[in-house]
């Protein structure tokens, strides 16, 4: 079990390199707020905010690998309270292949087996997440060959 995007992106791997792993960056295409420390090992928070209600949600990450600029991947989706690793949660894997002047990134979610998580509520993550990251990475796209912020 595990979610898979590719996307060609047309701006350099440098640019989409800062993309992913700058925190005001990430802001601008991800979550609304970023604090990650590129160190493998470390740990971090995604946080988003619902626009009507300013209720905030803080999602806790661990970086797991820090491989400028061809490799980025982090663990999350851990349960409340719990240091994300292996066996509690999911690794997100962000591999970057330049292409000339563009960039091609392979987004990958791996780990679900490992959870213990019910069937149902692997499958109802799977489906939220392959959602999400079609959305994401498409402004991701438009962050970094534009410099504009889609969301």
């Amino acid at each position: 079990m595990s979610i898979e995007h590719e996307i060609l992106i047309e701006a350099p791997v440098d640019v989409v390199w800062r993309t992913v792993t700058e925190p005001e960056q990430i802001a601008q295409w991800f979550s609304d707020k970023a604090e990650i420390d590129l160190r493998a090992g470390s740990t971090g928070t995604l946080t988003w905010v619902d626009k009507e209600t300013a209720e905030q949600e803080q999602v806790p990450l661990v970086v797991a690998a820090v491989e400028p600029p061809h490799r980025f991947a982090y663990r999350w989706g851990s349960p409340d309270g719990a240091r994300p690793g292996e066996g509690n949660s999911t690794l997100v894997e962000f591999k970057l292949v330049p292409d000339g002047d563009r960039t091609l990134l392979r987004v990958t979610e791996t780990g679900l087996d490992e959870t213990g998580w019910t069937d149902e509520r692997k499958t109802a993550y799977i489906d939220d997440h392959n959602a999400g990251w079609s959305k994401h990475l498409a402004d991701l796209a438009t962050f970094a060959e534009t410099g504009v912020s889609a969301k």
